[in-house]
């Protein structure tokens, strides 16, 4: 099984700080993998800069159900946004995912850059969680 966890990362390149939730997978935060896996796409685009732009969400925090099957944040068919734009707008430059609940796992899966077609994100592969370490990982996000 991959272990998770949710960090508080404080942003303030857009206004007050802000504590966002990065998601770190394996002991890597998601945005460093997303990264390594975008930038061959980005860098024939002539944009190595925009590889793994993402920052954390905002107010996604326990009691949010949002990485349980219930997004606040979703895009296309209802996957998850996992990480938003550094704009600090979620929907600008989301990493999106699907997010399968089940009785003891949970899996992340089918991970895309929406406004990328052509990016394909399959090296980043999918995360099967324990479900109760998993939950056990967003409960300590309880502000």
């Amino acid at each position: 099984m991959d272990r998770i966890e949710f960090r508080r990362v404080l942003v303030d390149e857009w206004g007050p700080p802000a504590a966002t939730l990065v998601p770190y997978l394996n002991g890597r935060s998601l945005i460093d993998l997303a990264r390594e896996v975008e930038m061959p796409f980005a860098e024939a685009e002539g944009h190595a800069d925009i590889a793994g732009s993402y920052l954390g969400l905002d107010g996604v925090g326990w009691p949010s159900r949002h990485f349980l099957g219930r997004p606040e944040f979703t895009m296309r068919d209802g996957d998850t946004v996992l990480l938003g734009c550094t704009c600090g707008i979620w929907g600008c430059w989301p990493l999106i995912a699907d997010v399968e609940v089940g009785d003891d796992t949970v899996v992340w899966s089918g991970f895309e850059q929406p406004y990328r077609d052509d990016w394909d994100h399959s090296a980043l592969g999918s995360f099967r969680f324990d479900r109760y370490g998993y939950e056990t990982a967003l409960r300590a996000t309880a502000s």
